[in-house]
């Protein structure tokens, strides 16, 4: 699988784990070059609390557009150490 956001590719690996038809890369397969910790979180209640980062291609910002949990509860185990992303970044 790939992550692409203004024609860079951001993420890429052959081990993604799908839930809720997000794929979620290992952190290790994300391109840090691109991303920058954002303040933003919020709550799910059955995978606990995630975190964001905002994803910077050639000066644009797509700010939040990065999920992962840091510490998901045991239901959503397969997902700690993964990255899933949304707001137009393509995954295929």
């Amino acid at each position: 699988m790939k992550a692409t956001w203004k024609g860079a590719t951001i993420a890429e690996s052959d081990d993604t784990v799908v839930v809720e038809g997000n794929h979620y890369f290992p952190a290790d397969s994300i391109r840090r070059e691109y991303f920058q910790a954002s303040d933003r979180h919020s709550h799910c209640p059955w995978k606990g609390d995630a975190s964001y980062y905002d994803v910077l291609v050639d000066g644009a910002v797509n700010e939040g557009a990065a999920w992962y949990y840091p510490a998901p509860k045991e239901a959503a185990a397969n997902i700690k150490g993964r990255v899933a992303f949304w707001k137009g970044v393509l995954v295929e």
